[in-house]
C-alpha cells in the first residue's frame, strides 16, 4: 500500500489553493473545474471544492469542519517559510523548538486547518553548516 494523498474538501478553492501553492513553492496541477493537486515530494494535497464531494458523496465531507488533523511540512528554513508566508496566513504559535528538538511555527490555512512548518535538527544543523 502506498500513501497517496491527504484531500481538503472546501468552499474557498482559489484562497486554499493560492494558500499552499504559496507555502510550498510548487504550482497546482488543477485536474478538473473545483479540483487541484499540489505534488510535494514525498505526498500530494488534493484540494476540492464541497461541490464535488456534494455531487458523489453526498453529507460524507464536510468543509472547513477540522479540528484534530496537523498539516506538517518540513522545510529546511522555517523563517524563510514565514517570511513568504507573512500577510498570507494566521501566526498560532511563532517559531519554538519543541522537546523533540524539531523547530517549528504553526500557521492556520484559509479554511482555519493547522498547518505546522517545520525544521528537523539534522536540517538545521545542515542549514548553519551551509551559511
Amino acid at each position: 500500500m502506498k500513501f497517496a494523498s491527504v484531500r481538503l474538501v472546501t468552499q474557498q478553492f482559489e484562497a486554499l489553493l493560492a494558500f499552499y501553492s504559496r507555502l510550498s513553492g510548487t504550482a497546482a496541477t488543477r485536474l478538473a473545474d473545483g479540483f487541484a493537486e499540489v505534488r510535494l515530494d514525498g505526498a500530494t494535497l488534493a484540494i476540492s471544492e464541497e461541490r464535488l464531494v456534494q455531487m458523489f458523496n453526498q453529507g460524507a465531507a464536510t468543509a472547513a469542519s477540522n479540528r484534530s488533523a496537523i498539516l506538517e511540512f518540513e522545510v529546511a528554513d522555517v523563517e524563510g517559510a514565514l517570511a513568504r508566508m507573512a500577510g498570507a496566513a494566521e501566526l498560532v504559535m511563532p517559531t519554538t523548538v519543541m522537546p523533540w528538538g524539531n523547530r517549528s511555527a504553526l500557521l492556520r490555512d484559509p479554511d482555519g486547518s493547522l498547518v505546522n512548518v517545520f525544521s528537523r535538527p539534522a536540517a538545521q544543523a545542515q542549514a548553519t553548516q551551509a551559511a
